[in-house]
């Protein structure tokens, strides 16, 4: 499990007014550890959504491990809050394709492959790659260069290893690149790949998957280097050459 933040806190680049600043350890169906932690009380009117937030990250980080079942009530005493806005949130990750409904017992962390995540991978450059040449061609240099506090922020988040913090960086960046196609579903078609494709594997070496996420986060950088300056050639390069990484 990679080192970072715990459950429910806001990766430093999110503003989240009512996010729970600290949600305990995780847990495994009915299972509680023996050291007692208390509960952090959510804010009752967005708590489905901060549920579904923490679960998310928790999902990115690995923190919720595939192919374990965890419960309902179990995380609910672990968020202060009912099961039941638990269960709703997952619902919504198990129609993402992130868990599984376990009759009688909770929800099962999706065991994904190398073979999703490439084809994952391979959809999001059949839309992406011919938007971000097009836009490559149109969008005024002065509009790139306001997107590099993004690109920076995913630098940093990956310096530090956080995965879920990087997966929200790196999404933000990339959904502000697509906004200049003007194309609302195509940034929510894109912003859904990209999330499903953030889920990791079952196994891997947490140190290689730090440096992963460095080299991609380098290639932001670039490619609105290559955009600004109108390169053409490079972006063309780049951009491929970051979706064929992108199952990493």
């Amino acid at each position: 499990m990679e080192q970072g933040r715990p459950w429910g806190v806001a990766p430093p680049h999110v503003s989240a007014p009512g996010y729970a600043t600290r949600v305990p350890e995780q847990v495994r169906g009915e299972h509680t550890h023996s050291e007692p932690v208390a509960p952090r009380a959510v804010q009752r009117h967005s708590v489905r959504g901060q549920v579904l937030d923490a679960l998310r990250a928790a999902l990115v980080s690995g923190e919720l491990v595939p192919g374990e079942v965890y419960s309902g009530p179990g995380l609910g005493a672990r968020f202060g809050v009912s099961a039941t806005p638990v269960r709703e949130a997952m619902q919504q990750l198990a129609l993402e394709g992130a868990v599984e409904v376990v009759p009688n017992r909770g929800f099962r962390v999706t065991v994904r492959s190398a073979l999703e995540l490439a084809e994952l991978a391979e959809v999001r450059a059949l839309i992406e790659v011919p938007v971000m040449l097009r836009l490559a061609r149109t969008v005024p240099a002065a509009h790139w260069r306001a997107l590099r506090p993004l690109a920076e922020a995913t630098t940093a988040a990956a310096a530090t290893g956080d995965r879920a913090a990087y997966a929200e960086s790196d999404r933000a960046f990339h959904r502000a690149m697509l906004k200049f196609a003007g194309n609302r579903q195509l940034v929510t078609v894109a912003d859904e790949l990209h999330r499903r494709s953030q889920w990791p594997l079952a196994t891997g070496d947490p140190l290689g998957r730090r440096a992963d996420l460095v080299a991609a986060a380098s290639e932001h950088l670039a490619l609105l280097d290559a955009l600004v300056a109108q390169d053409l050639t490079v972006v063309q390069s780049l951009v491929r050459e970051h979706f064929a990484g992108a199952d990493r």
